[in-house]
């Protein structure tokens, strides 16, 4: 009998043992170390629609997990792959396969993504943009921007959302789609365009959709910050007189192949774009403005200015007269074709 017991405790002890070690392997798989090669912190995005063979493979690929064995099979024991988020992780060295997969699992960690929309851009300007930054699908995004009743139902009275794109700095998750984007976008404006600078447009007598239309060509013209009110002032003036705006930048808006320097046979092309050709208004707005363009058409500066030519320095030259005005255009063109000269004689 003493035999037996001797015996039944030693079974007892070796499953005792085993289960020990097969609890500390259990842990060790789930709870160990990852150490990253390089140490610090790595950087890991999983896009929308990914599969989840796929995102393994990249934190096998990055050295994010030190096996893809015991990573897949803490998976198997917490299950929930399906429900994987997309979004930017940052991993830091040491993380555990339980953690890595818990935040792949919840979305918890995924940091939001910043993006910078520069002033003037055009809607497939930004829609590049994004597409580098978020991973949309920029036909998609221009295809909405364009669309009439998308632009409807967000309540843009305007045939697309050129113009409304509001340019300024977003973040966003990784996850956000077209319509977020856009939509964010267009709150912004919508936010920025308040009820004082839509009484500024009842006082020209402007809807507001031509009130982005005129302060997109000041952004167009515009290098420098102090001269967007100057501009804006020219333009003001030459309507006030019924004169043509004559604005390259709507020009440059009707071009397949812009933008480019433009050609005499450019100015006469017949198109509502034209303002060469035609006076007033061009039908829409030429490129999304910023808040700068917006307020600067809305307040310009009062001057008697009603030309200006670019100086050749970033800035334009401001005159009153037609012939001043050709007499800085000459001086302008003097100094491209020297410009010009330079570079072909092997100059920088």
């Amino acid at each position: 009998m003493s035999e037996f017991l001797k015996a039944h405790r030693t079974v007892i002890a070796l499953a005792g043992g085993l289960l020990v070690l097969v609890s500390a392997a259990a842990a060790w798989v789930a709870w160990g170390r990852n150490a990253f090669p390089s140490g610090g912190e790595m950087t890991l995005y999983v896009s929308r629609g990914e599969t989840f063979p796929a995102v393994v493979d990249s934190l096998d690929a990055k050295g994010i997990i030190r096996s893809r064995f015991e990573f897949m099979l803490v998976v198997r024991v917490m299950g929930g792959a399906e429900k994987m988020q997309a979004g930017k992780y940052v991993m830091a060295s040491g993380i555990s396969n339980a953690d890595i997969f818990q935040r792949l699992r919840t979305g918890k960690g995924s940091q939001l993504i910043q993006v910078t929309v520069p002033e003037g851009f055009r809607v497939r300007a930004q829609a590049r943009i994004f597409a580098r930054a978020l991973g949309i699908d920029s036909a998609r995004y221009a295809r909405l921007a364009f669309d009439a009743s998308f632009t409807r139902s967000l309540g843009v009275d305007a045939p697309s959302l050129e113009g409304y794109l509001l340019p300024e700095t977003y973040e966003f998750s990784w996850d956000a789609d077209e319509r977020e984007i856009i939509r964010r976008e267009v709150q912004s404006f919508e936010r920025f365009f308040n009820d004082t600078l839509r009484s500024r447009c009842a006082a020209y007598g402007w809807t507001v959709h031509q009130a982005v239309t005129f302060a997109s060509i000041v952004e167009g013209e515009a290098v420098l910050a102090e001269e967007r009110p100057v501009i804006s002032g020219v333009y003001h003036n030459r309507l006030a007189k019924g004169m043509k705006l004559e604005a390259d930048p709507t020009v440059q808006y009707a071009l397949d192949d812009g933008p480019r320097r433009l050609t005499y046979e450019d100015l006469r092309m017949e198109n509502p774009y034209n303002t060469y050709r035609f006076a007033g208004l061009p039908p829409g707005p030429v490129n999304n403005p910023g808040k700068a363009s917006l307020l600067a058409a809305l307040y310009p500066q009062g001057n008697g200015y009603f030309f200006f030519v670019a100086n050749g320095r970033g800035g334009h030259w401001f005159t009153r007269t037609y012939g001043e005005h050709m007499h800085y255009v000459y001086m302008y063109r003097h100094q491209r074709r020297a410009r010009e000269r330079h570079v072909h004689a092997g100059g920088e």
